[in-house]
């Protein structure tokens, strides 16, 4: 049995559509499919202990959930049906166009990002459980390249979503895990940010953030009035949950090997 035999990558879809890539080890999983409109032949993450039907306002992080409930592969990742590690060099063109970001002041928003079409280049190149296995065994989590900010990560999350949400998530780390609090402190005002809710981590590093990840979530979601959310803001759970587990693996200074993450714009239009 090879090293990679018991990991497994989960890429999180939205909608019915091909499960792209066909690679050892990727799983393809509907979130939200407890409420999803259609028949789909998608795994759903709607089995055993789940929260499917939150998915409106958790988004992948339902999916997230069930894997962590229901699951038990010794190594566990998680991506997006257009989002993907990559540990492949980039190429040529592609560095080429970076200038071009550069000039075009897109450098900023793009970092860590490759973006393409080509799944038929990208296909191959896309990380594979038997690389994860390996690096592995020197870090402890693979995780995108941080996103950079031109602000700090709190006034980031002020300009573009709810600012009471920062002041409640603080109040509820105070009360419910105030050992994280200097650490939630000093990577709010920092302007690197691990997005995406991607990740890949031994089975019990997983499970540990979850356990403390959700314990926070659910806490919020006691004490939030979630109706004033509306369209892209109903997604306020992922948006929150990016800070925590920013905040979370600086707080335990895990040895993390990032990763650039594949972006195919193609394949939302083809969903």
């Amino acid at each position: 049995m090879s090293k990679s035999s018991d990991c497994k990558i989960y890429v999180f879809h939205y909608k019915n559509g091909d499960p792209f890539p066909n690679l050892p080890g990727y799983v393809h999983i509907l979130a939200g499919k407890e409420t999803y409109p259609q028949k789909s032949d998608f795994t759903g993450d709607d089995t055993g202990e789940n929260i499917s039907n939150k998915n409106q306002y958790y988004s992948e992080l339902t999916g997230i959930y069930w894997v962590d409930k229901n699951q038990s592969s010794a190594i566990v990742g998680t991506c997006h049906y257009r989002r993907f590690f990559t540990a492949s060099r980039e190429p040529l063109q592609y560095k080429l166009k970076r200038l071009l970001y550069y000039f075009g002041g897109l450098n900023i928003g793009r970092h860590g990002l490759i973006y393409t079409t080509n799944q038929e280049y990208w296909r191959n190149r896309i990380l594979t459980c038997e690389e994860a296995t390996q690096y592995l065994e020197e870090f402890d989590a693979i995780m995108p390249i941080k996103r950079k900010l031109r602000q700090s990560i709190e006034s980031h999350y002020n300009k573009y979503h709810d600012a009471t949400d920062l002041q409640l998530l603080r109040l509820i780390i105070n009360e419910k895990a105030p050992g994280y609090s200097s650490t939630f402190e000093s990577t709010l005002q920092q302007k690197r940010l691990y997005a995406n809710n991607m990740m890949v981590m031994k089975r019990e590093k997983f499970e540990a953030l979850c356990d403390w990840l959700f314990m926070l979530l659910f806490e919020f979601e006691k004490r939030v009035d979630l109706t004033k959310y509306t369209d892209y803001q109903q997604r306020i759970f992922g948006f929150i949950s990016e800070r925590l587990i920013t905040t979370w693996v600086n707080h335990h200074q895990l040895k993390v090997k990032e990763f650039p993450l594949i972006y195919f714009r193609n394949l939302k239009k083809a969903k």
